[in-house]
């Protein structure tokens, strides 16, 4: 039996302090939401394993710090990026050359009443800059999370730079615990 190939991509996800980065990522990773809030520091980061058609994907999960202070840490998270998250409100300088998803993330809150961007709005933007996919989200309900993270694997693979980054991890286990099973995207 061949065992499956194995890429790993390195996806950063960006936007304000509190708009929820975190709690997502607690979402796809762990199925976890907390209500209380804790900023991050600086950047951390989760894995997880799916597998897309023959080929298993680690991602590599960078969640940034929002606050002003600590902007001027990004660019080394950013290297070696295969692609980037905005989960509100980041502005991207040229999408055509990079993957560049947006989530918009808490629309549980006051049966969305209390928006400040309009789905319509967040569609219009998304298609003024080149049709980057869009992902209504809810980390607290777990609503398109899934969805929304499996997109952004397929994307960040679709756009692997032309080298390979195939990898292989000797001495772990060749049975992957949650291996997601998934087909097609939104994208």
């Amino acid at each position: 039996m061949e065992m499956p190939r194995r890429a790993l991509l390195k996806v950063i996800v960006l936007g304000d302090s509190g708009v929820g980065k975190t709690s997502l990522m607690n979402q796809y990773v762990y199925k976890k939401f907390s209500q209380q809030y804790k900023a991050t520091i600086g950047a951390d980061f989760v894995t997880k394993e799916v597998q897309i058609d023959a080929k298993l994907v680690t991602l590599q999960i960078w969640d940034t710090a929002g606050q002003e202070r600590f902007q001027s840490l990004g660019s080394a998270f950013y290297r070696g990026a295969d692609c980037c998250v905005l989960v509100y409100d980041a502005d991207p300088v040229d999408p055509e050359a990079f993957p560049f998803i947006l989530f918009g993330n808490k629309i549980d809150v006051d049966g969305g009443s209390s928006r400040v961007v309009s789905e319509k709005t967040a569609r219009e933007w998304c298609a003024s800059r080149g049709d980057i996919p869009y992902f209504e989200t809810s980390a607290k309900e777990g609503y398109n999370v899934h969805e929304a993270f499996l997109c952004v694997a397929k994307m960040a693979l679709a756009g692997e730079h032309e080298q390979e980054h195939d990898i292989y991890f000797p001495g772990i286990s060749e049975t992957v615990s949650e291996v997601e099973q998934r087909g097609g995207c939104a994208c």
